[in-house]
């Protein structure tokens, strides 16, 4: 556990502030989960990213999403080989362990969609061959809000494929006046040590999957689900995916917290992150100036939590 610590100080040299954004997105790895990151330009969406692949060890690539960008951009194409007589695989960038899909939202939904069998089966398939990716596989994706021009709203199948969403925000006034002396246009990741390796990584993920999740949490989370689709608000609730991925993300936050079972706070603290981005609220809904997280914090208030558990069970 000592690693994951050094993990956490080493990231948060460059991202001042938000430990807690950084402990999901953490857990969201740990339990081999992509990742959405929805914000404005400028608060170092991409700059996190990069840190914790640097910090993880793992091979890096950065697909800078444009709208001219085309599919076999991201999952490469054959090229005819005149000296073999033959096409040659020429993979793309997709083909790396931790991927960066910098403002995903800025191209076709097309070319969007070529990332979601990588996301969804860890391959990629060029004129009839499939090819398996690395081991780990992760997607860290950008975008910035869709009221911005010349974005393009990610498929409802894309955004399922991810683990959770969130926003990294705006630093408090103490943490901006940090941030002001850091020199603009440095490269702060010179300050970002590789901490662990992959294949520490990777039996990272194999010791979250055996972190315990007692009946009652397990009930607790069917309960959330549920309240999602008779929500008078919610015309789209969570699917059984959904519920798969706030279970898993939960074993990844306990193992981060040096924990071998999942509490109900855990749980609390995943929903909105795990949920937000699946949901589909009703016109009225939205009229009203109701977000996603509004809605799921009502479910939250209105579900009761489990008081008693085992963690042995």
């Amino acid at each position: 556990m000592n690693e994951i610590h050094k993990i956490l100080a080493n990231v948060s040299r460059v991202i001042i502030g938000k430990e807690d954004k950084i402990k999901i997105l953490l857990a969201a790895i740990f339990s081999n989960g992509h990742i959405l990151i929805e914000d404005v330009p400028g608060t170092g969406k991409t700059t996190l990213a990069k840190a914790i692949a640097k910090s993880l060890g793992c091979t890096f690539k950065r697909i800078q999403f444009t709208p001219d960008l085309m599919p076999s951009d991201i999952i490469g194409l054959s090229v005819y080989d005149k000296h073999k007589d033959d096409f040659i695989f020429k993979p793309g960038p997709v083909l790396s362990q931790f991927i960066l899909a910098d403002e995903i939202n800025r191209t076709s939904p097309k070319t969007q969609s070529a990332l979601l069998e990588a996301m969804a089966e860890k391959q990629v398939t060029v004129d009839g061959f499939t090819h398996l990716l690395p081991v780990p596989f992760i997607v860290i994706a950008t975008q910035n809000p869709i009221e911005y021009e010349g974005t393009y709203p990610l498929p409802e199948a894309q955004l399922d494929r991810f683990m959770l969403s969130i926003s990294i925000g705006y630093p408090d006034p103490l943490d901006e006046q940090k941030i002001l002396k850091l020199q603009p246009g440095s490269d702060l990741l010179l300050e970002v040590d590789t901490v662990i390796q992959s294949n520490e990584l990777i039996s990272i993920q194999e010791k979250v999957t055996t972190v315990h999740i007692s009946m009652a949490v397990e009930e607790y989370i069917v309960k959330l689900t549920q309240a999602t689709r008779i929500h008078p608000d919610i015309l789209l609730g969570i699917s059984p995916r959904g519920s798969q991925y706030l279970y898993s993300a939960a074993r990844g936050f306990a193992f981060l917290h040096n924990r071998e079972y999942v509490l109900p706070d855990d749980i609390k603290m995943l929903v909105i992150p795990v949920f937000s981005h699946r949901l589909i609220l009703k016109p009225q809904a939205r009229l009203k100036g109701k977000t996603a997280s509004d809605v799921l914090g009502e479910i939250l208030d209105k579900t009761q939590v489990p008081v008693s558990f085992n963690v042995t069970d």
